[in-house]
């Protein structure tokens, strides 16, 4: 397999399907495209049919989206999803609204790993969305944990690879969590793929002003 992906230190997208490989111990050769806009790139048509990263080739057929290619991955590893029918379900759902929404969050808070920021109060429409990812993870841990992993359902599944991105952004942007979704947090940090690719993001030369100077808004490093 091959999947492209944007740089570690920028691409949010990117990391969640590559942590799921990671964590399936799946042989991969990683392909870094740059993404140093967010606008239409026709350099990226031959790789993907939505000229976007992640893309993953399995034997040249390409597979774009991160929740197709992570269904695509659930098909041959059913174990990514919870076995419980209702767990399940619940997984499937927060994953989809994970996929289609916090778009304010996401413009607030664009990822950078080679940040830790003092953090400012959110403004009141991405305050909403911090506070209903908390309500996600919160509900998943209360409801659906198991002995076997400290993941929103238990073990690794779909539901943290799609939420990976956002906890480092908790993380880079000092977002007060409460003690069950703290938790829930330093475990994905954790998470020895989530180490590995900070470590490789941290390596990176490759810089853009457009996210850097975000860090001005939020008091400078810690």
């Amino acid at each position: 397999m091959d999947l492209y992906i944007g740089n570690k230190n920028y691409s949010s997208w990117s990391l969640r399907i590559w942590i799921l490989l990671k964590h399936l111990g799946i042989e991969f050769t990683e392909q870094m495209v740059s993404v140093a806009g967010r606008e239409y790139n026709p350099a990226l048509k031959p790789i993907a049919g939505n000229a976007r990263v992640p893309c993953l080739h399995d034997e040249g057929f390409q597979i774009w989206e991160s929740i197709a290619i992570a269904e695509y991955l659930a098909e041959r590893h059913p174990d990514l999803w919870p076995e419980d029918p209702r767990a399940r379900a619940r997984a499937r759902s927060i994953s989809a609204e994970m996929h289609a929404g916090f778009a304010n969050l996401r413009r607030a808070m664009p990822m950078n790993l080679k940040f830790r920021l003092k953090g400012k109060q959110p403004d009141p429409v991405v305050q909403r969305e911090i506070d209903r990812i908390i309500e996600i993870w919160t509900e998943a841990r209360r409801d659906f944990a198991t002995p076997e992993g400290p993941y929103l359902f238990g073990p690794f599944s779909i539901a943290d690879a799609m939420y990976a991105p956002i906890v480092w952004r908790f993380h880079i942007y000092n977002v007060e969590l409460p003690p069950l979704a703290a938790d829930y947090r330093d475990a994905m940090l954790n998470h020895s793929a989530m180490r590995e690719w900070h470590a490789d993001a941290l390596d990176e030369t490759e810089a853009h002003a457009n996210f850097d100077d975000i860090a001005k808004e939020y008091g400078g490093p810690r």
